[in-house]
């Protein structure tokens, strides 16, 4: 055994609050691998554990397997939580042979010729099948009555094209009972941008779909100084050859086919101007009612992309948490922080940050292994996986814990503690990377030279001043360890033992949702980075066989833990408030929205890909103050920011909290003509099943009732 292990092989986790109801039906149902019949495999959750570890361990050679499989175990049983398609897929080829244990991937590029858009249609269904998400960027598709050369007539817009995307995800139910999941991300400079923001307006359409706008730089500098903006798209031969159109050079994601000057940029023609403030408005509104799009600082993920030098970002994964290249796909990984407190809620309560690092150390093993195991089903895919090695390990848990640990969620102590724990992460994860690149060898890229042009020295002027000329021969861990603006604050001895020996990986850390593991692996710790959404609320989850969601009782970990510990009284899932809970159990709607933006700023010094995160704000919260959430995002720096405010005559929320639906009423018009009106915790008796009525509202409303 390394010294490393022998210094915390004792050290046994806090002691378990039973797992509620919820958190082991969810595991039965998603991650506990069954055969055909329904006959389980794992007969408990130590048996997933056991069957994800040994899968895990024999990527090592043979006469170290043992050894992994147990400390991989002692990594689960500490905190260590894969992703659900790990859990799900790992160890289990001979039940699911074509599925994949990756999470995140982002689509080939989509170019503007009905060839190009259904091929990319039929690679995203084969990547769905196999149980990944994906991303696309839609803004490379031509505006709605810009004219087609080939069918003589003019086009209908990228919007009409997503819908194609839509319908085949609803189609395609993703592997592991798990169902499709897409984001689309629109430029804020195509004309047809304003159709974007506004497309969940309508009934249904675009279900399937997240959407997020690219947001840049000068665009809000644009809204602050309140300047006009440039609605534009490359320009065909026809509008090149007009003298009454505008044209001006401008970056574009997509040059192959397009007039280009010396400098890269794209000839596009100026379709409208408007203020800059009254898109701001369409985007803030949209967002304010409907909850997106959400809102990708993309420059920023350039900027801060440790493979700044051969990627260009312009889509994410459905959840945002992983900007990636074409074909780009990344593996998660999180863990549970509050396995790592010692007496909580008590005077002395402490933070195990050995026992975290340790744990940290092996997890990253554990997740560079999963690439071997990938599954993915294009072979472009697989190539950017193996060259780049992408992992994504993040923590969840951080508001339980940081409740567990007598601090506020946002306060100062709190926010503190968050950097702590994301930068004890990235060191730890990068001087393993270093560690692995010294024996099994370094990412496929990091052995290769970069011939710089003139995108790099645009990219980087320092490299200018360090005397490097277009044309010169550069290694790729040189352009990462010295000219990464997020590396650069790392200590001076790793980052020369990256440049000297490479690292295993490029990224290392994104912090992801993590709803489903929270709940069912961690007992309904807080998700991701959120505090908790409420300490009792509902959650609706898909039902294989039910015809609208079902709603069901959870309880935060924190309350369970704090009746365990300190004021048991009964039934731990006692339904009335038996409790004097601490100033400390705040919940994801009472916390100030700048709070949220500030433990998100923390965290994300230290992540080197990007952070899933809401910011939950009442129904009642003023639209004025709403808006200025987003700029003060934006002058922190983050990379995106997503709001939820609940709005009941939009949508209906996966997590919902009982007040709001008893505060919701609900129309229905019946078969002879009345109209039934009922609370929206309420159960309606409907089509031979018995339904809550705001689920029941939103399944007919939303045209999925009676498709799962």
């Amino acid at each position: 055994m390394s010294n490393r292990a022998e210094r915390v092989a004792g050290s046994a986790a806090n002691e378990q609050i039973p797992l509620q109801p919820a958190s082991w039906d969810i595991w039965d149902k998603k991650y506990r691998l069954k055969r055909k019949d329904g006959e389980a495999v794992d007969a408990d959750m130590a048996g997933t554990y056991d069957r994800v570890a040994r899968a895990l361990a024999d990527v090592e050679p043979e006469e170290n397997r043992q050894y992994w499989h147990e400390r991989f175990v002692w990594a689960l049983q500490n905190g260590a939580i894969p992703a659900g398609r790990i859990v799900s897929n790992a160890g289990a080829r001979e039940h699911k042979p074509a599925t994949s244990t990756i999470n995140c991937t982002v689509s080939g590029t989509v170019y503007d010729s009905m060839d190009e858009i259904l091929a990319s249609v039929h690679e995203a269904g084969l990547t769905l099948k196999a149980g990944c998400g994906i991303g696309y960027e839609f803004s490379t598709l031509r505006p709605k009555g810009a004219f087609v050369a080939g069918a003589g007539a003019s086009t209908s817009g990228p919007l009409s094209f997503m819908d194609i995307f839509d319908a085949m995800c609803r189609t395609i139910s993703s592997a592991g009972g798990r169902r499709g999941a897409q984001m689309a991300t629109f430029d804020i400079t195509h004309p047809d941008v304003a159709d974007f923001i506004r497309a969940k307006r309508e009934d249904g359409r675009l279900r399937q779909f997240n959407l997020s706008c690219l947001i840049t730089e000068p665009f809000m500098e644009a809204v602050k100084s309140d300047m006009d903006w440039e609605l534009l798209f490359p320009a065909n031969k026809y509008e090149l050859e007009d003298p009454t159109m505008e044209i001006v050079y401008r970056p574009w994601p997509v040059e192959n086919g397009y007039k280009t000057n010396d400098k890269g940029e794209v000839a596009c023609r100026v379709w409208k101007r408007l203020p800059a403030r009254r898109l701001w408005d369409v985007i803030m509104s949209s967002t304010y009612d409907y909850a997106e799009p959400g809102f990708i600082l993309i420059d920023k993920v350039n900027e801060m992309n440790n493979n700044w030098y051969c990627e260009e970002i312009r889509a994410t994964n459905p959840c945002g948490e992983q900007p990636l290249p074409p074909y780009g796909a990344c593996l998660l990984g999180s863990v549970n922080l509050a396995k790592f407190v010692k007496d909580p809620f008590t005077d002395h309560a402490e933070f195990d940050w050995e026992r975290y690092r340790e744990v940290v150390w092996v997890f990253t093993r554990m997740l560079d292994n999963v690439v071997e195991l990938h599954g993915l089903p294009l072979g472009k895919q697989a190539e950017e996986i193996e060259r780049k090695r992408r992992h994504g390990m993040g923590f969840l848990g951080l508001g339980s814990t940081i409740c567990m640990l007598n601090m506020r969620y946002g306060d100062s102590a709190s926010v503190a503690f968050t950097e702590r724990v994301a930068r004890e992460m990235a060191l730890t994860g990068w001087e393993c990377g270093v560690e692995l690149a010294k024996e099994k060898g370094p990412a496929p890229i990091l052995t290769e030279d970069v011939i710089l042009n003139a995108t790099h020295f645009a990219k980087r002027p320092e490299l200018k001043q360090a005397g490097h000329e277009p044309g010169d021969a550069v290694p790729a861990r040189t352009l990462m360890t010295r000219y990464s603006r997020y590396l650069k604050q790392f200590p001076a001895e790793l980052l020369d033992a990256i440049e000297e020996h490479g690292c295993r990986f490029t990224h290392h850390s994104s912090i992801a949702p993590t709803g489903t593991i929270s709940l069912s692996m961690g007992n309904n710790v807080s998700n991701g980075i959120e505090p908790s959404f409420a300490h009792k609320y509902s959650r609706n989850i898909i039902r294989e066989g039910k015809k609208s969601k079902e709603k069901v009782d959870v309880f935060s970990f924190e309350l369970l833990a704090y009746r365990e510990l300190v004021n048991p009284h009964g039934d731990p899932y006692a339904t009335e408030e038996a409790d004097r809970l601490p100033e400390t159990f705040v919940d994801a709607g009472s916390i100030p929205p700048t709070a949220h933006v500030d433990i998100q700023a923390a965290a994300q010094k230290w992540v080197d890909s990007s952070i899933s995160k809401t910011i939950n704000v009442p129904t009642e919260f003023p639209y004025d103050a709403f808006k200025e959430i987003y700029l003060y995002a934006y002058d922190k720096g983050l990379k995106g920011c997503t709001t939820f405010r609940f709005n009941p005559e939009a949508f209906q929320g996966v997590l919902v909290k009982e007040e709001d639906l008893a505060n919701t009423t609900y129309r229905f018009q019946l078969e002879d003509g009345s109209t039934l009106e009922v609370k929206g915790n309420e159960e309606v008796h409907y089509d031979g099943e018995t339904h809550t009525a705001a689920n029941l509202f939103d399944a007919l409303k939303e045209g999925y009732y009676g498709k799962y």
